[in-house]
């Protein structure tokens, strides 16, 4: 009988994440024994020091390359660029938090944690190069979320969007799993580089070829629930009203980023020898998604909502670079993600700031004359909705600049014109908040809040999306 072989482990290719993990699990203890009630504050700013210091663990590794654990897991430039959008987005979430909870009654020293648990499976989602890695990575993300998004117990509209989450969640799941079963069955392989090994050698028989395809169309209907994909999407304007504002904040750019992040190493490395099968059902998809979200969110008085299929438009322009990724497209995915990222949170901060406690400032009457108010809060808000607009010269227009660029020299020249008629229908909402701050008299009175966790957010997000020369 051969002796156990056990596969060499390089667990410094996996600093980061362990740093994530270890800080968030002992940060728990350190919540229930050491923290009293009324100052949990405190475990944000803790928790805001371990995503600091995993990022700075991640530094030396930016010219070191590999994989480990029998290559389901890889460390490249790719993956670390992701791991610290995700952890500058978890630190900018609890520092949303740091006031907003509090303030509507609801301050838990977990929230903290399961925000850092949620970065994990993020990390997770971008160093994986195996399917059943990418399973264990959504799940994480997934269940930490569906607590998160129920945490502001007992309003019943968190209540709800917390079951809505949960049930299509598990649904897409089961889908993934299922695809996972299949693409097994087609090629022996759940690494992804074996997946492209086995396609790339030989032809795959008919039964063998429908198995991978019905799995890969099944994983990609799990993805397409998990980025709110048309026809996918119909959970997210709930979910995002229901969940407390920092948590649909974290949702709304963190688990895009990471489920695009998995999606693109399947579709451009794994299963590159059928593009000719995926190419066009992604780019259908790509199409709904940009002008169903923009034209969904036209009738939108709420401005949560609002945001909410705002995002769902966004996600077809990343989409967009995702298909073109092994030529230009993934370096327009990363720059379109921050950007996104960034000015998404911004906007999100603003509205947390003209809540008050037990009421929701979310209409677009709330924002008239918020200029006469807070002058700088307005033009903090006009810059967020310009970027988001794409409005030259701000970081969005840089970023949609670049995926229509990238589309359009990968064959896709149609696609972009869609994502630019799409971008002009979406300018008409967001330009209607701006014109209501400037240009209309208050309705009523509104005491924004602005602590200094929420003021830093603001100020970085406004910081990065202004106007300025870039590369």
């Amino acid at each position: 009988m051969e002796p156990l072989q056990i596969p060499p482990v390089n667990l410094a290719l996996l600093a980061p994440l362990l740093t994530v993990v270890a800080w968030a699990a002992g940060l728990l203890l350190v919540d229930v024994f050491a923290i009293p009630e009324g100052n949990k504050k405190l475990t944000g700013y803790l928790a805001i020091i371990g995503l600091l210091v995993a990022g700075l663990v991640g530094l030396p590794l930016w010219n070191v390359s590999g994989s480990t654990f029998s290559g389901m897991l890889v460390l490249d430039r790719y993956s670390l660029a992701l791991t610290w959008i995700f952890l500058i987005v978890g630190a900018m979430a609890c520092a949303m938090a740091l006031d907003y909870l509090p303030r509507h009654g609801i301050e838990q020293g977990e929230f903290y944690p399961l925000i850092m648990f949620a970065v994990a499976g993020m990390i997770l989602l971008a160093q994986g190069t195996d399917l059943i890695v990418l399973f264990l990575g959504i799940e994480a993300l997934s269940i930490t979320l569906y607590i998160l998004t129920g945490f502001a117990y007992p309003r019943l509209s968190s209540g709800e969007a917390a079951m809505k989450y949960l049930v299509l969640g598990a649904f897409a799941a089961g889908f993934f799993v299922y695809g996972i079963a299949l693409i097994y069955g087609a090629t022996g392989t759940t690494n992804l580089a074996g997946i492209a090994e086995y396609l790339g050698r030989q032809t795959l028989v008919a039964a063998d070829q429908t198995l991978l395809l019905a799995g890969a169309g099944m994983v990609l209907v799990a993805f397409g629930f998990k980025i709110a994909l048309v026809p996918f999407h119909m959970w997210t304007p709930d979910v995002y009203e229901g969940s407390p504002t920092p948590v649909a904040a974290f949702m709304s750019v963190g688990t895009k980023g990471a489920a695009f992040a998995a999606l693109l190493r399947i579709v451009a490395y794994a299963l590159v020898d059928v593009k000719g099968y995926w190419l066009p059902v992604l780019a259908v998809l790509a199409a709904l998604t940009m002008v169903v979200g923009n034209l969904g969110a036209l009738g939108q008085m709420n401005v949560k909502r609002m945001l909410a299929y705002s995002s769902i438009g966004h996600a077809g322009y990343i989409l967009m670079g995702i298909m073109v990724a092994p030529e230009r497209g993934t370096e327009a995915f990363l720059f379109y993600l921050l950007a996104y990222a960034l000015t998404n949170l911004g906007a999100f901060g603003v509205l947390i700031a003209l809540e008050q406690r037990g009421e929701a400032a979310w209409s677009l009457e709330d924002f008239n004359g918020l200029f006469q108010r807070r002058p700088m809060l307005a033009v903090a808000m006009a810059l967020f909705m310009l970027s988001l607009a794409g409005v030259p010269p701000t970081a969005g227009f840089w970023g949609k600049f670049f995926i229509f660029t990238a589309a359009y020299e990968g064959g896709l020249g149609w696609l972009a014109v869609v994502g630019v008629i799409s971008s002009a229908i979406a300018a008409f909402f967001y330009l209607r908040i701006v014109a209501k701050m400037f240009m209309q008299a208050p309705t009523r009175e509104l005491r924004p809040e602005l602590g200094r966790g929420l003021s830093a957010d603001i100020i970085i997000c406004l910081l990065y999306t202004s106007p300025s020369p870039r590369d």
